[in-house]
C-alpha cells in the first residue's frame, strides 16, 4: 500500500491519544522508518501536543492533519493519507462508525480500543463486505481489552499445539494482580453502553450472547453465560468472582478462534474470572460489583454516579501510570491427559487501562502498517491478524511478556 504515512493517530488530543504520540515518538522517532503523522479536529490543540509530547528537534517533522468525524468526505481525505488509522477517540458507538467505514471504503487498515460489544456486532456486518474488498484490515479491542487475553490464549495454545500435537479444548483466564484504575474513556464507553442497553433490547440481547461477535452463519460454540458469582477454581486452588471485562475479552477470545477456522476444535470453551485471596474475598468483590452495575443501569443514579467519576481525558500522572502493572494467567486443558495441562502467564509493566494500553494500541498500529501480514480485509482481532508479529514486538517494545510457568 503507497500512502504518505504510515499511520495516523487520529485523537491525538486526547489523554490516552497523547500517551500513544509520546510513545511512538520516543520509540520511533519521527523522521525514520516509520512515517507517521497526528490529526484531530482543533488545529491548535494539535499544535500544543506536538509541543508537550515531542522534543524541539522532532516537532518540525510532525505533520498535522485536521478532520471531523460528522463529515465523510474529510475522514476519507484523512483515510487515503495513511496505511493505518489508529484511533482513540470513544465512546465509539457515538464516534467510531464514520471513521471505520471511511477506512473500509479507501482500504485503509484501523485499530481502536474499543471494549464496545455491541458496537462491534453492529459495525461488523455492515462494513465487512466493503473492507474485504477494499483490503482494509479493520481490528478492534487493540489495549487491555483485549491483548493480553486474546494474545494470552493464542501463546498458550501455540504451545499445547507444539509440546503435545493437540489444542487445549478449554482455557480459563484469571486474572491476577494489578494496579491501576480505569480510565475516563472506559468509563464512559461502559455509560453509554448501559443508556443503549435502557431502550435498546438489541444491545441486552448483543451484551448477553456469549457468541455475539461470532461470524455470522457460523453455529454457536458450548460456552454458557459470563460468570455471575463467587466461584471456586480447583485448578487455581483459589476463590474466582466475575470479571468486568470478561464480557468483552470472551467474545473476542471466540471470535478470533472461529477467524482462524476453528483450529480448538468445535466443542472449544473459554472463560474469564478474577483471582481472589479468599472465600470472603470473591463474596464482596460479586457483591461490590453486582451493586456498582446495578446503580449505572438507572438513569437516575448513573446521572449522580458520573459527576464522581473521571472524564473522558482524564487519567493518572506519570508516576501513576509507571508504577503500575497487570498480570494474568491462561490454563489450558489437555483434552485426555490432564497431567499434560499448561498454564501461561501474561504481565504488563504499566498501568492496564493507559500506560499498557497506549503502548498495546501504539504496536497494533505498528504491525499493521509495517509487518508482512498474512490476512485480508475484513474484520479481525488481534491474534487473528497479527499472530506472532504483534507478540514479538510486545514483548521487544512494549514491556509484556508471555510465559509458560509451572502449575502447582
Amino acid at each position: 500500500m503507497s500512502r504518505d504515512f504510515d499511520l495516523i493517530v487520529w485523537g491525538a488530543t486526547g489523554f490516552t491519544g497523547q500517551l500513544v504520540v509520546e510513545y511512538l515518538a520516543n520509540t520511533y522517532g519521527v523522521d525514520g522508518d516509520l512515517r507517521w503523522a497526528i490529526a484531530g479536529r482543533n488545529q491548535a490543540k494539535l499544535q500544543q501536543v506536538r509541543k508537550d509530547c515531542l522534543a524541539e528537534q522532532q516537532r518540525e517533522h510532525l505533520a498535522i492533519f485536521t478532520a471531523d468525524s460528522s463529515d465523510a468526505d474529510s475522514l476519507q481525505a484523512l483515510t487515503n493519507r495513511a496505511a493505518v488509522i489508529c484511533t482513540t477517540v470513544g465512546p465509539y458507538a457515538i464516534h467510531g462508525t464514520p471513521l471505520v467505514e471511511a477506512c473500509a471504503t479507501t482500504g485503509t487498515h484501523y485499530c481502536d480500543l474499543t471494549g464496545e460489544v455491541q458496537w462491534m456486532a453492529k459495525v461488523i456486518p455492515l462494513d465487512q463486505d466493503r473492507a474485504r474488498e477494499s483490503g482494509a484490515r479493520i481490528v478492534h479491542t487493540c489495549g487491555f481489552d483485549s491483548i493480553p487475553s486474546d494474545m494470552g490464549t493464542w501463546f498458550v495454545q501455540q504451545a499445547m499445539l507444539e509440546q503435545h500435537g493437540v489444542a487445549a479444548n478449554k482455557v480459563s483466564c484469571r486474572i491476577g494482580r494489578s494496579k491501576g484504575a480505569a480510565s475516563g474513556g472506559t468509563i464512559a464507553s461502559l455509560l453509554h453502553v448501559l443508556e443503549e442497553a435502557g431502550h435498546d433490547p438489541s444491545v441486552k440481547q448483543a451484551l448477553a450472547d456469549p457468541y455475539s461477535l461470532y461470524p455470522q452463519g457460523l453455529a454457536k460454540g458450548q460456552d454458557g453465560p459470563d460468570q455471575m458469582g463467587a466461584v471456586y477454581d480447583a485448578d487455581f486452588h483459589q476463590w474466582t468472582c466475575p470479571f468486568i471485562m470478561s464480557s468483552i475479552n470472551s467474545r473476542v477470545v471466540r471470535r478470533s478462534h472461529a477467524l482462524m477456522g476453528l483450529p480448538w476444535g468445535e466443542d472449544f470453551r473459554y472463560d474469564e474470572s478474577q483471582l481472589c485471596k479468599s472465600r470472603g474475598a470473591a463474596l464482596r468483590n460479586t457483591i461490590a460489583m453486582g451493586a456498582g452495575m446495578a446503580t449505572m443501569a438507572l438513569a437516575p443514579t448513573r446521572k449522580l454516579a458520573q459527576r464522581f467519576l473521571p472524564k473522558p481525558g482524564d487519567g493518572p500522572d506519570r508516576a501513576a501510570r509507571e508504577s503500575g502493572f497487570f498480570e494474568l494467567f491462561l490454563h489450558a486443558a489437555h483434552p485426555s491427559d490432564r497431567s499434560k495441562d499448561l498454564r501461561a502467564k501474561v504481565t504488563g509493566d504499566m498501568d492496564p487501562g493507559y500506560g499498557s494500553t497506549s503502548k498495546m494500541l501504539s504496536e497494533a498500529a505498528v504491525c499493521l502498517a509495517k509487518d508482512d501480514l498474512t490476512v485480508d480485509g475484513g474484520f479481525w482481532t488481534p491474534s487473528s491478524a497479527m499472530g506472532d508479529n504483534l507478540r514479538e514486538r510486545l514483548v521487544s517494545k512494549a514491556g509484556l511478556t508471555f510465559d509458560l510457568v509451572p502449575i502447582p
